[in-house]
């Protein structure tokens, strides 16, 4: 039996997208907060979901993007895992990111539900 021993930088292709889309969110949840102060200064937020995308579309398409981007990657990251035998640094921080994002998601949609 071959032992693996742990990397940093991840080497299938699967790997790299999670890792990819772990920033991609950061990014996007970077730009999407700088537009409250940059673009929308003046314009409230809506007590819905389509309500804030209808009042102030770039923030919340890239927020929504960024949250997207985040279950994207752990989903990725969880395939390379298991599927792929990855075993990168990056993976599993990209992986765990993603699944906190994805907990806190499921979490906020259930609490929603009265």
């Amino acid at each position: 039996m071959e032992k693996r021993s742990l990397g940093f930088a991840p080497k299938t292709i699967l790997s790299k997208w999670s890792v990819g889309l772990i920033i991609a969110m950061f990014v996007l949840f970077f730009l999407g907060s700088s537009f409250t102060s940059w673009l929308y200064e003046g314009i409230p937020s809506g007590d819905t979901l389509l309500a804030d995308i209808a009042a102030r579309p770039a923030i919340g398409l890239t927020m929504l993007t960024g949250m997207a981007s985040g279950v994207a990657s752990f989903v990725t990251g969880l395939l390379a895992i298991i599927k792929l035998k990855e075993r990168s640094l990056l993976v599993y921080i990209s992986t765990v990111i993603g699944a906190f994002l994805t907990i806190f998601l499921i979490a906020e949609v259930v609490t929603s539900i009265k």
